[in-house]
């Protein structure tokens, strides 16, 4: 077994008090951190070389999950949100939906959810992680609303947005689809459905976008007990920074699938990782047993900020050549 490097952050960079922060992304061009918050509907922008205080908080009229950046603008980025893909002007903060997850007859009520609450499907669901291939496609996941429905089920999609527009629904009977990403040489998958508790490898295929899914292997399982891979983040030597909900834990992960570093928050959920830099900037959750671990509360729904010495591997853009 490798020797684990360790670290702990004693601290949030910032003390946010959120419901569930997610999706930190860095926005290179303008030195500048985009993440969320899905719970409370909010879009937050933070420059790193300026500090806290340069934070700016936009209020949305829907959740989002997960956002890319497009190819050939820095106006615009694209999001999964609450029914499907949209398009914001980073700017203004008007946004459109260029794709939306459901058909008619999943927006109708089917019995499922809780009576007078998510008895359909678009209203019960909602957009969860997602990341861009090397082909500029946006896969992103999507999962039971639990602001809705109060628990989860099967009924979860990977869906796929193509360049040209077209929708694709890549695997469904997932319970909660979490962090996906390539090896740097585009030939494998990596997918959380993080209830599993395990991150797996499937073949893939650039040219097609399709995932060998009868092929995959377990490439990383959690090993703390009651732990689960939430986001991660890829590093350019393709190592593995991933978020072990439920354990206070961010943990590397070598191409062999070990545990080669570990860093410890003040916090039990934490969420996802994103790279500016050799800076991983990590969110979390609002604590969800508070009478078990009050210790949890004071720092949860944070933003957290650490210097690992290793860049994170460049990200891909959406090609949006359907011009929506």
């Amino acid at each position: 077994m490798p020797e684990i490097k360790k670290y702990t952050i004693a601290e949030p960079y910032l003390n946010l008090q959120g419901g569930l922060l997610e999706a930190p992304f860095w926005e290179k061009s303008r030195d500048s951190l985009r993440f969320v918050d899905i719970v409370k509907r909010k879009l937050y922008f933070l420059r790193p070389q300026e500090g806290p205080s340069s934070l700016q908080t936009r209020d949305l009229d829907f959740n989002i999950g997960t956002t890319a950046d497009i190819e050939g603008t820095e106006k615009e980025f694209v999001f999964g949100g609450k029914y499907g893909y949209g398009i914001m002007n980073r700017e203004t903060g008007e946004s459109r939906w260029i794709r939306k997850f459901w058909h008619d007859e999943e927006r109708k009520p089917d019995g499922g959810g809780k009576p007078g609450k998510g008895e359909t499907r678009e209203i019960r669901m909602r957009s969860n992680d997602g990341a861009v291939d090397a082909a500029g496609r946006f896969f992103v996941g999507a999962m039971n609303d639990p602001v809705v429905t109060e628990t989860f089920t099967d009924e979860g999609i990977l869906f796929r947005l193509d360049p040209d527009g077209s929708l694709h629904r890549m695997k469904e009977g997932i319970t909660i689809p979490n962090g996906i990403s390539w090896t740097l040489d585009n030939q494998s998958v990596y997918f959380t459905n993080s209830p599993t508790q395990k991150i797996m490898k499937y073949p893939y295929d650039l040219p097609t976008g399709t995932i060998g899914w009868e092929q995959g292997e377990i490439f990383f399982q959690c090993p703390y007990e009651g732990g689960f891979p939430d986001g991660h983040a890829q590093d350019e030597e393709g190592c593995f920074w991933i978020a072990l909900f439920g354990t206070g834990k961010v943990v590397r992960v070598n191409p062999q699938g070990e545990i080669i570093a570990e860093i410890e928050f003040p916090t039990r959920c934490v969420t996802c990782p994103g790279f500016a830099g050799t800076e991983l900037f990590v969110t979390s959750a609002a604590e969800e047993e508070p009478e078990h671990y009050a210790w949890s509360t004071k720092c949860q729904g944070s933003l957290y900020r650490i210097d690992v010495g290793v860049r994170g591997a460049p990200l891909n853009r959406y090609r949006n050549q359907g011009g929506a």
